[in-house]
């Protein structure tokens, strides 16, 4: 028994991994959040596993039925539509449950959108908060608000249809000329990252039709002259130690 996490490609299917590829090949059956989605990718990789439908909608009713699957002595893959299942996308809920009873868990590396993102903004990335999805309503300006004195670059998932909102959203509550990149469509044919200070980004995408996954990062607030050298102070007090 044991439940494999296997990362997918986040557009370019060439980004799938020798061992993904080998992983997918050896399991009794394979966890999709879309069974259409994740079907495209194994008829490209020429395998032919059972395949299971394990989304947000349906997370609750079936981890049950497969924890019992599994203590049984089945060997599941979990993937996501595209990227490392449990990020921003159904996963959590099982795995919780699997080391509970003592189910092996095993998380093989991969396509994650933001990594990317992150080190091809040219922002910070050496300490960062990783945000996801805002969301949509209820709590969305609290949290937004929260984050206006977060010092770390900020990492956040958006849809198309809501990038001009946010970025909006954003530069009221960050400020217009705080720096900032969003990427979108990474590593497809039109992939594209744009670098700027909000207000010129919610000016170069209100001119245009917005399409694709969207990737932000958003610099984080200057540390005060202050803080910066009590930090300093603190490493070289380490350092003579």
């Amino acid at each position: 028994m044991k439940l494999y996490l296997v990362p997918t490609p986040i557009g370019n299917l060439d980004d799938i991994t020798l061992r993904a590829v080998k992983t997918l090949q050896s399991v009794d059956a394979i966890l999709a959040e879309d069974t259409r989605t994740s079907g495209v990718l194994l008829r490209h990789l020429n395998i032919s596993k059972p395949l299971h439908s394990y989304h947000i909608f349906n997370e609750h009713q079936t981890v049950q039925r497969l924890v019992n699957q599994l203590k049984e002595g089945k060997i599941l893959a979990l993937v996501s539509d595209a990227g490392t299942p449990g990020i921003s996308d159904p996963g959590f809920l099982l795995v919780r449950e699997c080391i509970k009873n003592e189910i092996p868990v095993e998380c093989l590396p991969g396509p994650t959108a933001f990594v990317p993102a992150l080190v091809n903004s040219g922002l910070p990335n050496d300490r960062f908060t990783f945000e996801g999805f805002l969301p949509h309503k209820k709590g969305r300006q609290t949290r937004l608000s929260e984050l206006a004195g977060e010092e770390r670059t900020m990492v956040f998932y958006e849809s198309p249809h809501r990038l001009l909102k946010t970025l909006q959203q954003f530069a009221e509550i960050l400020g217009a000329d705080r720096p900032a990149s969003v990427s979108r469509e990474l590593t497809k044919l039109f992939e594209e990252t744009q670098r700027g200070p909000l207000s010129e980004l919610i000016t170069y995408f209100s001119q245009k039709t917005i399409k694709g996954e969207i990737v932000i990062c958003v610099q984080g607030k200057e540390p005060s002259r202050g803080k910066a050298k009590r930090i300093y102070d603190n490493d070289v007090d380490e350092d003579n130690e």
